[in-house]
């Protein structure tokens, strides 16, 4: 069994209108006390997860630092968050290694220090190749800047390269984010996350949606229909180009799925650090417990602080309804007979909702697996939520 690694940075040179991460703009003091507290809690990371009573893999095959900002780390910094990891995890030789970087904080010496720490695989935040579009957001950098960066990247080895982009930016259209599409293609990455514009109280553009009003350029997003078409028109060019979708959100050329993401949608072990930060590990025994989540703070004070985590059991019947919701994710969709092999009778209660959604052409069935429509993963939530009950068994802090 191995492990996967996710370390929250929740720093940012400006906060985008959109974004609903626990991530801001701190000083550089804010920067280095959370760094010691990250390392800090690597360091007791196998004490920790033990009293939580969780078993604890010793190999690690994936690290992902994610934000925020990651890349306005300073050099040193990175240096210690790594240096910590492999002091205290047997780190695989061929572990892919992530960090998110924004277009714009990619210099070369950045870069020497991004393989100095052994990163291979690096994610862009473009979210549009459209200057005013990714602007209108908060997006500091320029289409120019991306496309060098990128080259910059190759030049240094790094080829496995991640481009992140939003459905439903505001000024976006049909012609423009077919020219931001394009553009993605040309560049040649093995791997495309394509998202859509999330709207709810958690960001400034979503709360002004919400509230009907024109700031942040509330009054340019596109509405829903029109952002269900790009993602449907998304769909379509990325599989005709050799990019095929294999997840809801993302696409990858051949072998360049995310090894990282994978994990989260198999219920496979990852453990965080950091702001914000989720774990899944399996539980070491107990009744009716198959494994354990837990997650972080989502304030930075209360991090520093050392507020407790937020610890929550998992059922077997917990484990099979999130088999179901987070393998539905994934364009193979999930094996009925892998299920049963692993929970027995327990997957017959699920039949009703699979029924449901097979009539109501949500999902489609070819042999013993079951996977989403197109029309499916417009609607997944919807699907999702036919196959959750009570989902965790108890919560905790610790």
């Amino acid at each position: 069994m191995t492990l996967g690694l996710y370390i929250s940075v929740p720093f940012c040179r400006t906060k985008c209108s959109y974004c609903n991460f626990a991530s801001d703009v701190f000083s550089r003091s804010a920067h280095e006390n959370y760094v010691n507290r990250v390392v800090e809690d690597i360091h007791a990371a196998h004490a920790n997860t033990e009293r939580l009573g969780c078993v604890l893999p010793e190999t690690v095959d994936s690290i992902y630092l994610g934000g925020g900002t990651p890349s306005i780390l300073e050099s040193d910094q990175l240096r210690r968050i790594f240096r910590a990891v492999n002091d205290h995890f047997a780190v695989t030789a061929d572990a892919e290694c992530t960090v998110e970087c924004a277009p714009g904080t990619l210099t070369p010496a950045r870069i020497e220090t991004l393989l100095a720490c052994g990163v291979n695989r690096v994610s862009l935040g473009v979210q549009s190749f459209v200057d005013r579009e990714a602007q209108s957001v908060g997006r500091l950098h320029k289409r120019t800047a991306v496309l060098e960066e990128i080259s910059r990247l190759r030049s240094a080895g790094i080829r496995n390269i991640n481009i992140d982009l939003i459905a439903g930016l505001p000024h976006q259209t049909e012609p423009s984010w077919k020219y931001s599409l394009n553009e993605t293609l040309a560049v040649g990455v093995p791997h495309i996350s394509v998202y859509m514009l999330e709207v709810d109280e958690d960001s400034r553009l979503g709360r002004e949606l919400i509230a009907g009003g024109t700031r942040y350029h509330a009054h340019f997003v596109p509405n829903d229909e029109a952002t269900a078409d790009f993602y449907l028109q998304t769909c379509e060019t990325f599989n005709a180009a050799g990019v095929p979708q294999y997840e809801i959100s993302n696409f990858a050329r051949p072998d360049g799925e995310s090894r990282h993401n994978q994990k989260y949608w198999t219920r496979q072990s990852y453990l965080g650090f950091g702001v914000d930060a989720h774990s899944m590990l399996p539980a070491s025994g107990g009744a009716h417990c198959e494994a354990l989540r837990f997650s972080t703070p989502e304030s930075l004070d209360a991090y520093l602080d050392k507020t407790a985590s937020t610890v929550s059991t998992v059922s077997e019947s917990a484990a099979l309804e999130e088999s179901f919701f987070l393998g539905l994710r994934l364009n193979r969709g999930v094996d009925l007979k892998s299920l049963r092999a692993d929970f027995g009778q327990m997957v017959a209660i699920h039949e009703p909702a699979i029924q449901e959604a097979l009539r109501n052409g949500l999902l489609v069935a070819e042999a013993e697996t079951i996977r989403l429509t197109p029309r499916g993963r417009l609607l997944s939530n919807e699907v999702f939520a036919r196959f959750l009950a009570d989902g965790m068994a108890g919560t905790r802090s610790a």
